[in-house]
């Protein structure tokens, strides 16, 4: 199969896209034919050698959508043929296997589900860890982000006041949401307390250094969250890196949340797989308005 691989740790000039072997699903597992994959932030952190060590050659890649070919033993809730999305290892490639997986709802296109997985879990996990709930106050920010955007609308539909920071360009699209838009940057305490005199919580999906600015907003500094700021707990914070052992559950919530909450991620782009190393350069520089996504059916 083809697959994206990269032999060394480096920027995009490392990728490049060649035969390898395929996977075969193991007990709890599904393969998948890819018809897209997700392109985040953590692969470009692995791929810099940003997230520890790795046995090379790798082969990006952790949420895909695509259709069931081989089920593992013990999986009962799909079958061969299904069309699916879901979380695994290694899914920039034409075959993929997938531990966490659900039926793909057939209003939602390929490159739309390969976009919904990992973002969706990580919001899903931090509100789980905020306990966020009906009536309450939470900011979240970098809110206009992939996780950020999944945050608003778990949040929202959860019934919380969502406060959510982004760029000017992006407030329409927050509000589309049901968030409160505000610029983020210096001064970010002050301006959540012109809309407001409580926070119960902050989720910070951007790591901009906002965290001592936001742990005044709440009574307790373990109410605020962050993804991308691994210095928050020095500050009483709390900080989450993720994983298999996650909020995946949450995947068997996506149809109900798609027909009654009109959940979903926006997507800024799409690249074939042999162009893997574009899309790279786009999440890491090119500040992406929503999820960078690999049309596999394209290779």
């Amino acid at each position: 199969m083809l697959a994206v691989r990269y032999d060394e740790f480096g920027d995009s000039s490392v990728m490049r896209v060649a035969e390898r072997d395929e996977p075969h699903a193991r007990e709890e597992r599904v393969r998948i034919r890819v018809r897209a994959a997700g392109v985040n932030p953590a692969d470009v952190k692995k791929r810099n050698g940003q997230m520890g060590e790795a046995t090379f050659p790798v082969t990006p890649g952790f949420d895909a959508a695509g259709v069931v070919d081989e089920v593992g033993e013990g999986v009962e809730h799909v079958a061969v043929g299904d069309e699916v999305l879901g979380w695994g290892f290694r899914t920039h490639a034409e075959f993929a296997v997938l531990k966490h997986v659900v039926q793909k709802p057939p209003a939602v296109g390929w490159t739309h589900a390969a976009a919904l997985p990992v973002v969706t879990e990580t919001a899903e996990r931090c509100l789980r860890l905020l306990n966020v709930r009906e009536g309450q106050t939470i900011v979240i920010e970098g809110a206009a982000g992939g996780v950020g955007a999944a945050a608003v609308q778990l949040a929202r539909a959860r019934g919380a006041r969502v406060i959510g920071t982004a760029s000017e360009r992006n407030h329409d699209y927050l509000a589309s949401l049901g968030a409160e838009p505000l610029s983020y940057g210096r001064g970010i305490a002050g301006r959540v307390r012109g809309l407001t005199n409580h926070v119960d919580a902050v989720f910070d999906t951007a790591g901009s250094g906002s965290v001592p600015e936001l742990i005044t907003l709440v009574d307790d500094p373990a109410q605020v969250v962050s993804i991308a700021d691994f210095t928050a707990p020095e500050l009483g914070a709390r900080a989450t890196g993720g994983g298999a052992d996650g909020a995946w559950d949450i995947l068997a919530d996506l149809p109900m949340l798609i027909a009654t909450h009109g959940y979903g991620a926006r997507v800024d782009s799409v690249f074939p797989l042999v162009d893997a190393a574009a899309a790279f350069d786009r999440v890491e520089t090119g500040r992406p308005q929503g999820k960078v996504v690999l049309d596999v059916s394209l290779s």
